[in-house]
Order: structure tokens, then sequence, then C-alpha cells
């Protein structure tokens, strides 16, 4: 790639991703054009391409989006951060993630519950144990414990 200047088009080839998700990406302030031709095109510098790239190896990782305008900050300035700062962050979205999967796990075994509890035979739903359980106060008491 050249030092030239590179159209959203040239952007979203070389990165893989659209011209919608890039215009998504820049009203998210996670990329910026680096000015417009005459014709109004949105001009991104050849490292924008790493930006972008960058961008998507974090939302793979499960960053959010606002968590990844962080890492780009960090990644800017890499000099005013320390690698034990980046590494915090990550530990932070590890416990938060692990928080996640306690939640499924619970929301998993209350499903597993429900459904081991109904017969699913053909009769009419009146007496579906799995609508009584959720109507029922003892339900969310069972489940928290």
């Amino acid at each position: 790639m050249s030092m030239q200047k590179l159209k959203i088009g040239e952007l979203a080839k070389h990165s893989g991703l659209t011209v919608e998700a890039l215009r998504f990406y820049e009203q998210q302030q996670l990329i910026q054009p680096q000015g417009r031709t005459a014709s109004g095109y949105r001009l991104y510098l050849p490292e924008d391409v790493q930006r972008v790239k960058f961008i998507l190896h974090s939302k793979k990782a499960g960053f959010t989006l606002a968590e990844i305008k962080t890492l780009l900050e960090l990644r800017l300035n890499k000099d005013e951060h320390s690698c034990d700062e980046v590494k915090q962050y990550t530990a932070e979205k590890i416990a938060d993630v692990e928080a996640r999967l306690q939640d499924l796990n619970s929301i998993h075994q209350a499903l597993t519950h429900l459904h081991d509890a109904c017969c699913g035979g053909p009769k009419s739903a009146t007496h579906c144990t799995i609508l009584s359980s959720l109507e029922d106060d003892l339900f969310t008491h069972r489940e928290k414990k």
C-alpha cells in the first residue's frame, strides 16, 4: 500500500469490512477520515487499515466498542502507559466475562429445571408445570439458592 490516502471503499476492501460498518465506526469515533475529496469522499491513511484490524481483533476478544475506544487510546499513547495497565484492563474484562458465565450457568440451570419438570404431553397447557412454575413465587426463591 502506498502512502496515498484511501477512499472509504478502498479501506473497506483492505480491512474486509463494509463501507456501512466503517461509517458506523466513524459515528462511534473509533476511526476518523483524514479529509475528504473535492467530491466529498472520505479519505483515510494507510495505517487506518491496521487500526480497523485492531478494532476487529478486539471485538473478537469480546471487548465492547466503548472498551475498544479505551484500548485505542492506550495503543495511541503507548509511551504514557505500562504493560501492567493494559494487562489490568484485560483482567477486568476476564472478571466481567466470568460473571456473565456464572449468570448464564444460572439461567441454564433454571431452564433445565423447568424443562425437566414438564411432561411435554399432548394435553392442553392449562396445567403446564413450566407455566405454573414461572408464575410461582417459590420459583424465584428456589433459583436463588
